[in-house]
């Protein structure tokens, strides 16, 4: 793969073509005298939309969508096993889900991001779908030009239909250039759509070259999403045919050697080098498949805020609400001060917005009697709270406490806290990592951040050898991942759809889509009929109403449905039809020619048509 000076990656994108939803969704705006006619009739002003479609990534899944308002990826991590919202301050924080998550609730900003996602996925749809259209009689110098605009838009609709049908099930299916407001919509079945997909890919992928500037899509990366897509339609085979084409391509391996920017320091590992910003966009990192680039340098005024990963994931040891003291009642920290406070320039100030669950900090990592030799959670990588110490000035000199261990509780069992929820969790601080560019910040500023990496190849074929009840090839293919990372080698015994669970959660926090492979895995239960680890079936004739989704979330978790209340006094619930998310009311109402299905569980579900069988004409 090509190196390439990312302050230059996307020069002139900013302020080429920017389409923007209306209809909320839909509706072609020009927001500039930039538009399909006037741009997309050459390859480069082609080349320029799908760039813009690699820069609205990091938008629509990473970023604050605002100064204020959270990630939306962290709501792909609330439905799942993984976190929850920790937020306490605010009554409209997603965590009563059962009361909260309704078509007519405005689930944007810090009330979730479902809406969001539906907004930014049809946006990129649509500009993919214009890309395909214009590309139709624009001016190529070759056919390899064409063929190669055509695998990229072909890439992002793929990519962004396989998120949805994951995050709402049957949805509005376009594949034709919408040129004028539209209200006739009506939704297609999720099968039909993933079929399409997957023929666009299997036709398109050989138009495109894992010989590209670092931030652009690789053909590796269509092969990585189409295997995503086999093994959703069930097509396991095919599945391991997709991932062959990566992991044997030649070009890409998993970084098990020492690189970048720390590579001469002893104190660190190659788990830590493989997720320091420096290092993503390297040329020899090799793992890295599908990779969206940011340089605070080019950051435009969308973005008023950085990934601020730190921020959303880092507990609030600072934080007033929380109260942390010393066992004689003294402050601990002083915040909003690195001078009095060296920790928040060292690792950020948390407000645990996506506070981990204890399968996620402790279950999937205690599984394992050798657990402190695997590098994502040795000490140095992965941060635990007593790790910290007492470091308030304050207390040097009056209190025998100053620079000893944090502590949960007091001799006499008292809890030294006041929310155990947002101010006291355990974190991956290789991951968190990301450097500050303003001062005084925090949060985790503008960096490079994983899509696609190979690691996930490795654990998407392993899944497809256990659908095929082939545990032996699966074990291996964990077992490339796993001791990557140092920790023991897993039996064929061992293999099982739980473990790839728990696989993903040790080696993808914060990168894959929590919430849609637990549905995506849930859909080939209830297709295939197979049994679950722990015995059970499942059916798609009743699909939201009994689901592995469902069941694997409350197998495992210690807040959904056990009367668990945050300090706001929320109490976090949870129903199997939270599978699939609702479509929001506006979008449905405004749809007065056509008719979008709800999903059961919401209100709308009882006027349901039969869907599609193909896309919107």
């Amino acid at each position: 793969m090509k190196t390439t000076n990312i302050k230059l990656f996307m020069a002139g994108t900013a302020s080429m073509l920017f389409l923007t939803g209306c209809n909320d969704w839909l509706d072609p705006k020009p927001l500039s005298f930039f538009t399909p006619e006037n741009t997309y009739n050459t390859y480069n002003g082609l080349k320029t939309g799908t760039d813009m479609l690699n820069r609205d990534v990091r938008y629509f899944d990473y970023y604050p969508t605002s100064g204020s308002a959270d990630p939306c990826i962290l709501s792909e991590y609330f439905f799942s096993e993984i976190a929850v919202n920790g937020r306490d301050d605010t009554g409209s924080a997603p965590v009563d889900l059962t009361s909260d998550i309704t078509p007519s609730a405005t689930l944007t900003g810090n009330n979730s991001q479902i809406n969001n996602y539906w907004t930014y996925l049809y946006k990129g749809i649509k500009d993919a779908n214009t890309l395909l259209s214009r590309s139709e009689t624009a001016e190529f110098e070759s056919e390899e030009q064409r063929k190669e605009i055509e695998g990229l838009a072909c890439f992002h609709r793929a990519f962004r239909y396989y998120r949805l049908v994951h995050q709402f099930g049957d949805v509005p299916f376009l594949v034709n250039e919408i040129t004028e407001p539209r209200y006739d919509f009506y939704s297609t079945k999720r099968e039909a759509i993933l079929r399409w997909l997957k023929n666009d890919l299997e036709t398109t992928a050989p138009y495109l070259s894992n010989d590209v500037n670092i931030g652009q899509v690789t053909q590796a990366a269509a092969y990585h999403l189409l295997a995503k897509i086999d093994l959703a339609l069930g097509e396991f085979d095919d599945a391991i045919d997709a991932c062959n084409k990566v992991i044997g391509d030649g070009v890409h391996h998993l970084m098990k050697d020492r690189f970048g920017v720390d590579a001469n320091d002893a104190t660190k590992n190659v788990i830590w080098d493989l997720h320091q910003s420096e290092n993503k966009h390297l040329p020899e990192n090799k793992e890295v498949l599908y990779v969206v680039l940011d340089d605070y340098d080019q950051t435009d005024a969308r973005s008023s805020a950085g990934l601020e990963i730190k921020r959303q994931v880092l507990p609030g040891y600072t934080m007033a609400t929380t109260k942390m003291i010393t066992p004689n009642g003294n402050s601990a920290f002083v915040d909003n001060n690195e001078t009095k406070n060296p920790y928040l320039k060292e690792y950020g100030r948390g407000i645990c917005t996506l506070r981990q669950t204890w399968y996620a900090t402790h279950m999937i990592w205690e599984a394992d009697p050798d657990v402190d030799t695997d590098m994502r959670h040795a000490k140095g990588n992965w941060m635990k709270m007593e790790y910290l110490t007492y470091n308030n000035p304050a207390l040097e000199g009056k209190d025998p406490y100053y620079g000893k261990p944090l502590q949960k509780y007091d001799d006499e069992g008292n809890i030294l806290l006041s929310d155990t929820i947002r101010g006291w969790c355990e974190w991956p601080h290789y991951k968190t990592n990301i450097a500050d560019q303003k001062a005084n910040w925090w949060r985790g500023g503008w960096a490079d951040w994983y899509i696609f990496r190979l690691a996930e190849t490795y654990l998407l074929r392993a899944e497809a050898y256990i659908w095929k009840d082939e545990p032996g090839l699966a074990a291996a293919d964990i077992n490339e991942v796993r001791q990557r990372a140092g920790a023991r080698a897993i039996s064929s015994d061992e293999a099982t759809i739980s473990m790839i669970l728990d696989e993903r959660a040790r080696e993808l926090f914060y990168e894959e889509p929590r919430k849609c492979e637990l549905t995506r895995i849930a859909y080939i239960y209830a297709q295939t009929g197979k049994a679950d680890d722990k015995g059970r079936t499942y059916s798609t004739d009743n699909f939201s109403e009994k689901n592995f989704f469902y069941d694997r979330i409350m197998d495992v978790t210690d807040f959904y449905n056990k009367g668990v209340k945050n300090a706001y006094g929320l109490e976090y619930t949870m129903q199997p039809y939270h599978v699939l998310w609702p479509i929001a009311e506006k979008a449905t109402s405004t749809n007065v020619q056509g008719h979008i299905n709800q999903n059961y569980g919401y209100d709308g579900y009882e006027n349901n048509v039969t869907p599609l069988d193909g896309p919107n004409e």
